[in-house]
């Protein structure tokens, strides 16, 4: 028997063993079928897979795991698809199998009294904010995808969004949640605790593990009270230092009711303005950084005063230069409208290079400052589109390239570039990736940053759980 037939027939007898699992529904091996899920949403990543498996609970997760696991066979875990980093696209060998968790699609439990809701791995963000809501109760985590993003990819990536200010990330949203190991065996710990001292804390282990260590199947999740008040504003300043002091200003004013602060350049406004539709300008005159800001309460009763004061005194020692205060849904909607704008705008005007990074908030400014001269030393007609959470220190400082760059000056460019703009996060005790994951766009730049020792202790731990080295293999290390 000849090599490729003996692949052809290990192929075979993989596909029967998982249809027995998961029935006809559950597999798709067509080449056109598979594309969907061997492509991700940037188009920027793509490659091959033997199969597709969809399982439709746990049980059949962990049979799947335990029969590739006996067969070595490499498994990419995939949500909503909707990753910034590659973390959910196989390579290009055609012997991973796409784990596709959206069959399991249910929420469990809503537990108003504790406020929590427990749901398995493929309920979309957005069905999960609409059922909290249905119980007079908040799920904060928000982001742009959040209408085909998956909770499971949420906690595979530690997702962050707007309200982490205020909320924390998936992380501090999270109080238990249920694991398929590489092998088949299942970790059931969906507890509904805010306090268990009982050992080491593995939630934390598997959330943020890009599907590299196992397979989360459900969590349980925190709700909070519903906001029944909330008053936005829109800011526009001289530079980002002044948008850095009034970030404290609100929070010593404001204190927990301040929920998002977001910062945008005066390039990322115009830039979605030119590209996006149906938006329009805030305010009467341009300024070089604009802030979104967004209170949140159970009564509006003074909130809007509280914002309106908090901004006349940034108004009166020159923090910032003008504000408008929305008088109106709609107007609240234009003001996010445009802050979320900004992804789709980069996509229509051509080749970015983005960063996700972290900092101190205090270290904010003299890193764009640096960052922005040393990019312009570089790439003289790149233009810097710098937006993101700076309440919460994280920056998506991208490069935007002229739409004609060629894909091999493109190639070149990142690498010399991501190396101007990481270098100088690592100096300023920074993260290169903040919220979007490390997949394989940030894999090898990994190396470069994190210590000898923490390196290894995290394939220590790789390799205690995944000894095979089955789990989303070429990702995050």
């Amino acid at each position: 028997m000849s090599m490729l037939d003996f692949g052809i027939q290990s192929k075979s007898n993989l596909i029967a063993q998982l249809l027995q699992v998961v029935g006809t529904e559950g597999v798709i091996t067509g080449e056109s079928d598979k594309r969907a899920y061997e492509i991700d949403w940037l188009n920027k990543w793509s490659g091959h897979s033997s199969l597709v498996v969809r399982p439709a609970n746990t049980q059949q997760t962990a049979e799947v795991m335990r029969i590739c696991h006996a067969n070595r066979t490499p498994v990419v875990v995939q949500g909503g698809n909707t990753g910034m980093s590659g973390g959910a696209t196989p390579d290009d060998s055609g012997a991973q199998v796409v784990l596709s968790m959206t069959r399991m699609n249910t929420i469990r439990e809503v537990d108003s009294f504790n406020n929590t809701i427990t749901v398995e791995s493929g309920v979309l963000l957005a069905h999960i904010q609409e059922e909290a809501e249905r119980n007079n109760r908040f799920f904060p985590l928000s982001l742009g995808s959040e209408g085909s993003c998956t909770i499971g990819g949420n906690l595979a990536t530690n997702a962050g969004g707007v309200a982490v200010l205020r909320y924390g990330n998936t992380r501090e949203l999270t109080l238990g949640i249920e694991v398929v190991l590489p092998d088949g065996r299942i970790w059931n710990g969906l507890r509904a605790l805010r306090k268990d001292n009982t050992g080491y804390d593995l939630r934390d282990l598997f959330i943020g593990s890009e599907g590299t260590l196992g397979v989360i199947t459900a969590a349980v999740l925190k709700l909070h009270p519903l906001p029944t008040a909330r008053s936005t504003a829109w800011v526009g300043a001289k530079d980002i230092q002044s948008l850095v002091r009034l970030i404290d200003a609100c929070r010593s004013r404001c204190g927990e009711r301040l929920c998002a602060f977001e910062m945008m350049t005066h390039e990322s406004v115009a830039l979605v303005l030119q590209h996006v539709t149906d938006v329009s300008y805030p305010l009467t005159s341009d300024h070089p950084v604009h802030a979104l800001i967004e209170l949140a309460d159970m009564n509006q009763e003074g909130l809007a005063n509280m914002l309106e004061s908090t901004l006349e005194e940034a108004l009166d020692n020159g923090d910032i230069s003008d504000a408008v205060i929305s008088a109106s849904l709609r107007q609240r909607q234009n003001f996010w409208k445009i802050r979320e704008g900004i992804s789709q705008a980069q996509v229509r005007a051509g080749k970015t290079i983005k960063h996700d990074i972290a900092l101190p908030i205090s270290a904010i400014s003299d890193f764009v400052s640096a960052a922005t001269a040393a990019i312009g030393k570089e790439q003289s007609n790149a233009r810097i589109i710098n937006f993101g959470h700076i309440g919460d220190g994280n920056l998506h400082f991208n490069v935007l390239m002229p739409a004609e760059t060629d894909y091999a000056t493109m190639t070149r460019n990142t690498a010399s570039l991501n190396r101007v703009v990481h270098d100088l996060v690592h100096q300023a005790n920074g993260s290169i990736s903040a919220e979007h994951g490390v997949g394989q766009l940030r894999r090898d730049e990994l190396r470069h940053y994190k210590s000898a020792v923490e390196l290894d202790l995290m394939m220590c731990i790789k390799q205690s759980l995944d000894p095979h080295q089955i789990m989303n293999p070429g990702k995050l290390i």
